[in-house]
């Protein structure tokens, strides 16, 4: 039996690639016409998902950001930036009870630090000071979700 166990396949994952599905920046700021004299406050919205791919252990794990940033002393949008960023990986030997919170949270958390990058680059170049994104608790997300999809099924289930 011990000797099974020490023969049991691990678990395998790489990165095959990453890329910008889509993205949009908006500076409505200079649209406008407005000066530099503002103070943002910046709000950013993260939706996660995941796929498989039609090629055996491919999987596709993507990262949605909605970033508004308003003036503090008004209504005023100064920008919004919208991104889907998504990552390849070739996963092996996760059970398959295991691979929908590997997908959304292990593969989102590979891929995160270069979003981060992209970000901070995007919002530089389009005029503002670069936006250096927290780290994101994709644990914490991944629960939440869970749970709101139990809630929202749960009266479902009553009838």
């Amino acid at each position: 039996m011990a000797e099974e166990e020490a023969q049991a396949p691990q678990a395998q994952m790489r990165v095959l690639g990453q890329f910008i599905r889509d993205m949009s920046f908006e500076n409505i700021m200079a649209q406008k016409g407005g000066g530099a004299d503002v103070q943002p406050d910046v709000q950013v919205q993260v939706n996660l998902d995941a796929k498989k791919r039609s090629t055996d252990h491919q999987f596709e794990s993507s990262i949605k950001l909605n970033v508004t940033s308003k003036d503090t002393s008004g209504d005023t949008t100064l920008f919004v930036l919208e991104i889907d960023y998504v990552g390849i990986f070739h996963i092996e030997n996760i059970p398959d009870d295991q691979i929908h919170p590997f997908l959304l949270i292990e593969c989102p958390r590979m891929i995160f630090p270069f979003l981060r990058r992209i970000v901070s680059d995007i919002t530089r170049d389009g005029g503002f000071p670069p936006l250096n994104l927290e780290n994101i608790d994709f644990v914490s997300l991944y629960r939440n979700e869970i749970a709101r999809r139990q809630a929202e099924g749960a009266p479902k289930a009553d009838a």
